[in-house]
């Protein structure tokens, strides 16, 4: 029987966090807040949360903030020892569409051995200098694969199936921040995961806050764009095989 837990890793986010706290309750799923280090404000309101939704939340709370990436290490790996089978990653500043929550767990319990991952549906207040980044991401994804099988690497909206993912995540030094969410799907493919994919509408946050650092996250990116690019060419051999086989 598969039990799925949802994943919320959260910084700084105290005017949208119960707000997405509640919205993921309403469909039954217990909730792991994973508290990335913010400041007294938001740690208040999520203690608060915390009293309101009694056992059905876990506050997981981090000493310094580690990033996103971190913020979900911590967390899978706590679902995954609470004996949780399967963890809905999903945004604490209220971008995703917790509409789309039923269709990604229904498509999670036709594929339980899959990654079920995003694929965003922007409007027009995306900013374009993100949407471009995203394209330059993609195609370098595209590379490291030797294929098009994932059509969106960075949206943080998914179903893990989290027995290979913690152990991924265990044998692996990943990105910490804004670059986990594309080096984790990347590496899964590299070892024969299956990833499905669902669209689903994305607005940006609205509180207005963004963690997302112009500068230095492009550069975290391009360094692990980088390291994936070393590892793919040392997959050749087997990518190019697996290619045939399948």
């Amino acid at each position: 029987m598969y039990e799925t837990v949802a994943v919320i890793p959260c910084y700084n986010h105290p005017q949208t966090i119960g707000f997405m706290v509640d919205a993921v309750r309403a469909y039954q799923l217990e909730v792991i807040v994973v508290d990335d280090g913010s400041d007294a404000v938001c740690a208040e309101v999520l203690d608060g949360l915390a009293r309101r939704h009694g056992a059905t939340l876990t506050l997981l709370r981090l000493e310094h903030n580690l990033g996103k990436g971190g913020a979900m290490m911590a967390g899978l790996r706590h679902a995954l020892s609470q004996g949780y089978t399967h963890a809905l990653q999903i945004d604490a500043d209220g971008q995703h569409d917790v509409a789309d929550i039923p269709k990604f767990l229904a498509l999670s319990d036709q594929r339980p051995d899959a990654v079920v991952y995003g694929v965003p549906l922007y409007d027009d207040c995306v900013p374009k200098a993100r949407l471009y980044g995203r394209y330059a991401t993609h195609i370098w994804v595209w590379i490291n694969t030797l294929s098009l099988d994932i059509r969106d690497s960075m949206c943080g909206f998914r179903v893990y199936p989290l027995e290979p993912v913690v152990r991924l995540i265990d044998q692996t030094r990943l990105g910490r921040r804004m670059d986990f969410d594309t080096e984790l799907l990347v590496r899964l493919h590299w070892q024969g995961v299956r990833l499905t994919h669902l669209p689903t509408r994305v607005r940006y946050p609205v509180d207005g806050l963004s963690h997302f650092k112009l500068v230095s996250d492009n550069m975290l990116i391009s360094c692990m764009h980088a390291r994936l690019l070393a590892g793919m060419l040392l997959r050749l051999p087997l990518l190019l095989w697996r290619k045939v086989a399948w």
